[in-house]
């Protein structure tokens, strides 16, 4: 079973495959910030310090909220995150949170077809 190191918190946690980061926060005392629980409201991004590989796709919600830059740079949504097969350390800053809350969601690009 993965582990997820909640590096803040100091805290270990052995959960099973596909759970999500912010449910086994709560349900274990993990500590991770948070709010909403949909994708909204930013308070639970996190940077995963070791094991990125260990965590499942980005979500549509996580791409509009944290926009490339925050997602390129290591940061990811705990409500909208899974750990898969490793083990992951994850932390926080109070003042990414801050920035990520203020935040406004991107607009999805659509592709338009050109009708002619």
């Amino acid at each position: 079973m993965p582990k997820i190191n909640f590096i803040n918190s100091n805290k270990q946690l052995e959960v099973p495959e596909n759970s999500n980061i912010l449910r086994m926060s709560l349900r274990y005392d993990g500590e991770l910030p948070n709010r909403c629980g949909g994708g909204i409201c930013g308070t639970c991004v996190f940077k995963a310090e070791n094991g990125a590989e260990f965590l499942d796709n980005v979500k549509v919600q996580e791409r509009r909220k944290l926009g490339e830059e925050w997602l390129g740079e290591g940061y990811r949504l705990g409500c909208q995150t899974f750990v898969t097969n490793g083990d992951i350390s994850i932390s926080w800053d109070d003042d990414i949170t801050e920035q990520v809350k203020k935040r406004k969601p991107d607009k999805l690009q659509k592709e338009a077809s050109a009708v002619k």
